[in-house]
């Protein structure tokens, strides 16, 4: 039994936030680019030409190690929102054969096959609907409204 859980309307959400996120930092590092690898020397010398060509040299190294840090963000992305929607398809099959299966079921007998009950509506002392079966808990019961059993000014029960 597989004890993964995936809210595909919580990845593909993510997938969307990262895909700004990558936007926000490509535009920076691109902002940076021309100040961070094109050091002019400070003066005629050689000191001088020697430092800025090693901050150069660190400027275009960051460059490079950001265009690789881009094409991951980038296929990570996509991985995740693939698996979004690998998910939400995969739940939609498993609700059309539940449907398939327990829909004979439930309408002779009033509850499904397999799968858990409705709850109660909040409020109204409305019992909950009973589980499948062969596999399924029944649902919560909700708060006793007045006049109900555990309601306020209920009846003793």
């Amino acid at each position: 039994m597989s004890f993964v859980i995936a809210a595909p309307e919580a990845l593909d959400s993510a997938a969307t936030d990262l895909v700004g996120l990558g936007s926000t930092l490509g535009a920076a590092t691109a902002a940076a680019a021309a100040q961070t690898t094109g050091i002019v020397a400070a003066a005629h010398d050689e000191v001088s030409a020697a430092i800025a060509a090693l901050f150069s040299a660190h400027g275009q190294a960051y460059q490079a190690a950001s265009a690789q840090a881009a094409a991951f963000h980038t296929q990570f992305v996509q991985a995740l929102a693939t698996g979004a929607g690998a998910y939400a398809g995969a739940e939609a099959a498993q609700r059309t054969l539940l449907n398939a299966v327990n829909g004979p079921v439930q309408a002779l007998t009033g509850r499904p096959l397999i799968g858990n009950g409705a709850n109660g509506a909040p409020g109204t002392g409305a019992n909950s609907a009973p589980g499948g079966w062969l596999l399924g808990d029944g649902g919560a019961g909700r708060s006793g409204a007045p006049g109900q059993n555990g309601g306020p000014a209920g009846r003793p029960g």
